[in-house]
């Protein structure tokens, strides 16, 4: 698009205002906080990711309700948590988790509002009826340059667009079990790299190795993988947007990054840990104020289907939803109001049995892990990372700041005070001292529970009012 002047640029830009936005939802696949310029991170390189975030607005308090892909994707799509919606774990496979047929999605609610609604990438949810797109579109998910490219069209559409656009990086590659324990995973990433991308390789001495991982050689070399993919990441992003502004869309475009967990390493992904359920939030709004700036709210993925209906003006009931739209805090952060998080892992893989949820309310976290009297499971590919086998087959007693033991075998309660104690070392839930704030905890938890029709509420005194009685009448 040519303009004679700034005049009329500045009409061009008022014009798009007025219309409906055109929203752009980026998914990345096991993503934390940790990686990322505009999160701190001095190491990785994210020129693109950090300049949505210089002018937009970054969440520091962001969660997924689940650090498992499938089942966090069906909340973000949805507004419900899934053990409301029977999207417990993986829905690919012999897991076949699926989401109850009653649920109206996002994506169906904006194409029947007139929007254009298309997905690319990583899809990892079902049934397609619930999760239906208008176009599907074909690209290596791997390259996300090539997603950007075959996205082009979606964005010149004429009418107002979703576009939903899922990554598989960072998330671990193939063969997730290596010839010998040593050899770190690729992340995705391969010899040559991918057309039109230019590898960014990163020296293992100079990654960012967190607190809550084991600072070794193994480490080290994996997280310089993880890194290495996540700039592919960047690189398609940087595409993506170029795209836009070829097609004349930047000012009515709203534009969201998130991950649907925790980076895919053990403590973090399929934990409902810090690192596994705290993840990266920019959003890039035009009709909003401020820019660069950051925000503090907590904030959560069920509540993205009702923030982007209404940035989206499309009218829906809120009780339809387990969360609520954030909307108008994204450049005004609120006093009081958004400091509550709720989280509700079952399933990974379906031999992965292992019921945890949690409440967060201001600086207190409780987890209740229901099935404490089991091992803790372990997803296969992060059993077998050499990151976890370093310390696991060696015999070590730490991995990184906490007993190898306690991974293995978690209490039924932990609380920690997150103000006090970030990396969720000190439990609090057998100190005397913290006995009512553990009872208060434990009725917000069961209150959520029972709003939310949470199956699990019958685990705490076999009250079975949530359940049907078996009998088709």
């Amino acid at each position: 698009m040519f303009f004679t002047s700034c005049e009329e640029k500045q009409n061009a830009k008022t014009e798009q205002l007025k219309s409906s936005p055109n929203i752009i939802l980026f998914v990345a696949d096991d993503h934390g906080t940790d990686a990322l310029g505009c999160y701190g991170n001095p190491v990785i390189k994210t020129p693109n990711l950090d300049k949505l975030a210089s002018e937009g607005v970054m969440f520091t308090n962001a969660y997924c309700t689940s650090a498992s892909c499938a089942a966090s994707r069906s909340v973000i799509l949805s507004g419900l948590y899934g053990h409301a919606t029977g999207s417990y774990g993986h829905v690919h496979d012999y897991h076949h988790f699926s989401t109850f047929d009653g649920v109206k999605s996002l994506s169906n609610r904006l194409s029947e509002a007139g929007y254009l609604t298309a997905r690319i990438g990583k899809y990892h949810v079902a049934p397609e009826k619930v999760y239906l797109f208008d176009e599907v579109l074909e690209a290596d998910p791997r390259n996300t340059v090539e997603m950007a490219d075959a996205s082009k069209n979606v964005l010149n559409s004429d009418k107002p667009f979703f576009l939903y656009f899922c990554t598989d990086d960072p998330h671990r590659g193939h063969p997730f079990k290596p010839e010998t324990w040593d050899i770190p995973n690729t992340f995705g990433n391969k010899v040559g790299g991918y057309k039109d991308v230019n590898q960014v390789v990163y020296n293992p001495d100079n990654v960012i190795v967190p607190d809550f991982l084991p600072d070794n050689k193994q480490s080290r070399e994996e997280i310089a993988q993880y890194y290495q993919s996540i700039s592919r990441i960047d690189q398609g992003f940087g595409k993506l947007m170029s795209h836009l502004k070829d097609a004349g869309k930047l000012y009515n475009t709203i534009v969201f990054y998130i991950s649907d967990n925790g980076m895919a390493f053990p403590g973090a992904k399929t934990t409902v840990y810090e690192p596994g359920i705290k993840l990266p939030c920019i959003i890039k709004d035009p009709t909003k104020g401020k820019k660069g700036s950051v925000n503090h709210a907590k904030i959560s993925w069920v509540d993205l289907t009702p923030t982007i209906l209404e940035m989206a003006e499309v009218s829906y009931n809120p009780k339809d939803f387990h969360g609520k739209s954030f909307n108008t805090i994204i450049d005004n952060e609120p006093n009081q109001g958004w400091d509550q998080i709720y989280a509700s892992h079952t399933f990974h893989e379906i031999t992965m049995y292992y019921p945890m949820r949690v409440s967060i309310d201001k600086n207190y976290k409780l987890i209740w892990n229901i099935a404490y009297r089991l091992d803790y499971p372990f997803a296969s590919d992060l059993w077998a990372a050499s990151t976890w086998q370093s310390i696991y087959k060696n015999d070590i007693e730490y991995y990184g700041k906490r007993k190898v033991k306690d991974y293995m075998f978690h209490p039924e309660f932990e609380l920690f005070d997150l103000d006090k104690d970030p990396g969720e070392l000190n439990n609090l839930a057998t100190n005397a001292n913290f006995e009512a704030v553990l009872e208060n905890m434990k009725k917000k938890m069961k209150a959520f529970q029972l709003k939310t029709k949470d199956p699990w509420l019958i685990m705490w005194d076999h009250d079975n009012s949530l359940q049907g009685t078996g009998v088709d009448l």
